[in-house]
């Protein structure tokens, strides 16, 4: 793929999209579940509720935004603005919807329906964002450039996230629910100038550099009706989970988002409720977090570079590991009143914690390219629908987990001092629920083999599956033949379409895996 010139305007501008994505997620996962529970007279099941109904409307919404945003460059309008990038500029004045979230003192429906509305704003542009790197470059090191501008920028806005609340509750009153109000407002303008930068220094992959599959694909769509159509995206979304290496991707994912999930929905609670302080200092301690997570990412993009996402990724889940222990362990040793010792595990939280968010939105960007070597295709809007609908639910399910325990435990809505049992739960979920999650990614880590060395032998064979139109495993050397099949977890004959994975190549035979395939090369030889 021949790309254009990408400059520093280029990679800022795509990184500041995620305004939106990280800078709102922040302040949600931080403060909602608070601000439904002190400033709006919801319990925390009502709440849970909210973000309950929320994820069944996404688990439609974000594949359905992947399958359209894939398909969209058929019509006028896609042809015109780009089958990606119209769904941004159309976003733009809709993030406004975000704020109406937070205005205080209205009822439960109030609630439900501006979460549910901005939930389907936020999945019609993030789908379609998250699509635009592997459309831009297929560079290993420029992809980790772009990975390293968007995570740099998604952490300026978390440090805003995290610090701003605290600022205007200082201002307004600690009382005060239009301290969060504005707040969102601050969010939502800076997420319509943002997106504007995106959509003027951003592109798309050219259609005459589309491989023959692709546009093949293309003219098949125009022919389907409402009903192919729909089994066409059930086959699909079904398919991605078939790729090897993002079942294992989405684990590392997961395994890193849930336990920050986890750990955001409870922290202001142990602040308010466990060492009996102020919401503002919650918010400053976040903002430590945030700082730091900033840091990590710029160092994290070297050590991709050098030593690959996956070891990278295991040293970031050992520090926030030991930093969400150590909380709990400071308050039942008696120094969780010493401000200095709260700093310096927030700091040390915040390097696990920008790391974590950086590895997984790196290796995203080049999961498209081995699911290209296995389908012929490119399928990244159909990847990102999946990779939007796991992360706005992973984070509701977390949300939802915390509340529901929380009140099973005693906690009392709007109440200052809650029962002793409330504060020992809220311990346990900081400290070993938010480890255990982070065990799991740990683990999945172990088996993640792409880097830039083997991503590179991809490369090279993708390029002459491409010009030839067809796996050639005849000019494949062994070394090139086995890098490949382990990260598609298929055998190189079978690669480029020789297989079912995806609607087009539906009806052709299934692939044996490469288990099954070393199990028949050995009766053969012993035969």
């Amino acid at each position: 793929m021949k790309t254009r010139k990408i400059g520093l305007a280029n990679y800022l501008a795509y990184g500041s999209g995620d305004f939106l994505g990280a800078g709102t997620t922040a302040l949600t996962a931080a403060w909602l579940l608070y601000f439904y529970t002190t400033f709006c007279g919801l319990t925390p099941i009502e709440a849970t509720f909210i973000f309950a109904a929320a994820r069944v409307l996404d688990a439609v919404v974000s594949p359905l935004m992947g399958f359209l945003t894939d398909n969209f460059g058929t019509t006028w309008l896609g042809k015109r603005f780009g089958r990606r990038k119209f769904f941004i500029l159309l976003g733009i004045p809709c993030v406004f919807s975000y704020s109406l979230m937070w205005v205080g003192d209205m009822g439960f429906w109030y609630y439900l329906l501006t979460y549910l509305v901005f939930d389907i704003v936020y999945t019609m542009i993030l789908v379609p964002y998250e699509t635009l790197v592997p459309e831009m470059t297929d560079d290993f090191k420029q992809k980790t450039k772009f990975s390293g501008a968007r995570i740099s920028m998604a952490q300026m806005s978390a440090i805003l996230a995290s610090f701003l609340p605290g600022i205007l509750l200082t201002h307004f009153g600690k009382d005060n629910a239009v301290s969060f109000f504005y707040a969102s407002l601050v969010f939502s303008v800076l997420c319509a100038m943002m997106l504007t930068f995106v959509w003027f220094f951003t592109w798309e992959r050219p259609r005459e550099e589309w491989s023959e599959a692709a546009l093949r694909a293309e003219e098949e769509k125009k022919k389907l009706n409402l009903g192919q159509s729909l089994n066409r995206l059930f086959v699909e979304l079904s398919s991605t989970l078939r790729v090897k290496i993002f079942r294992q991707h989405l684990g590392m994912y997961l395994g890193g988002y849930i336990a920050q999930d986890v750990f955001n929905a409870v922290f202001t609670y142990y602040v308010v409720f466990v060492l009996m302080q102020e919401a503002s200092m919650a918010s400053n301690l976040l903002g430590t977090m945030a700082i730091f997570q900033f840091i990590a990412v710029i160092a994290m993009i070297p050590l991709c570079i050098r030593f690959g996402p996956a070891p990278s990724y295991r040293m970031v889940v050992v520090l926030f590991g030991l930093a969400s222990i150590s909380y709990a362990m400071l308050y039942y040793a008696g120094l969780s009143d010493v401000y200095s010792l709260l700093l310096l595990v927030s700091a040390l939280a915040g390097l696990g914690r920008g790391g974590i968010n950086y590895v997984p939105w790196n290796v995203y960007t080049y999961i498209a390219d081995v699911d290209e070597v296995i389908t012929g295709q490119r399928r990244e809007g159909i990847f990102a629908g999946i990779m939007t609908l796991t992360r706005k639910a992973s984070q509701a399910g977390a949300i939802m987990l915390v509340g529901i325990v929380m009140q099973l435990s005693g906690f009392v809505s709007g109440q200052k001092v809650q029962p002793e049992e409330v504060s020992h739960t809220i311990l346990m979920i900081l400290s070993v629920g938010t480890v255990l999650v982070l065990i799991c990614g740990f683990l999945v880590s172990l088996r993640f083999k792409l880097n830039l060395q083997t991503h590179s032998t991809l490369r090279e064979e993708t390029a002459k599956m491409r010009e030839s139109g067809r796996a050639m495993p005849e000019t494949a050397t062994p070394q090139a033949r086995a890098t490949v099949e382990m990260l598609a977890g298929l055998p190189y004959e079978c690669l480029w379409g020789n297989n079912n994975i995806g609607y087009l190549n539906r009806n052709k035979p299934a692939a044996p895996s490469l288990n099954e395939r070393a199990s028949l090369n050995s009766t053969y030889n012993r035969g």
